[in-house]
């Protein structure tokens, strides 16, 4: 489970993707199978996830509607937020699209 300081850390570099999910979200379960292929591919952005039910105040911090979202970031910014994981291809091309 990520802490609120290694979320910090993955912030502070160039790029990053922040998955928010809770355990108990059938189509985060889903979500989350589709983002281990993408990750599979080697993304090359690093990807952490976390358990909102333990993170209220990142969900607070980055007004998160619903789960599953992924949060993009470039240099500390957020500039995404993907609430429909469409499909793999889909989430691979948005998760480049940081780099």
């Amino acid at each position: 489970m990520e802490t609120t300081k290694t979320i910090q850390e993955l912030l502070a570099g160039p790029k990053a993707a922040l998955y928010a999910y809770t355990p108990m979200c059938g189509t985060c379960q889903v979500a989350g199978k589709m983002l281990d292929v993408v990750e599979a591919m080697n993304i090359d952005v690093p990807l952490r996830r976390i358990n909102l039910n333990y993170h209220e105040d990142i969900a607070h911090l980055f007004a998160i509607e619903s789960v599953p979202c992924l949060l993009l970031f470039s240099n500390g910014k957020l500039i995404k937020k993907i609430y429909a994981f469409q499909s793999v291809p889909y989430i691979y091309e948005e998760i480049r699209s940081v780099i």
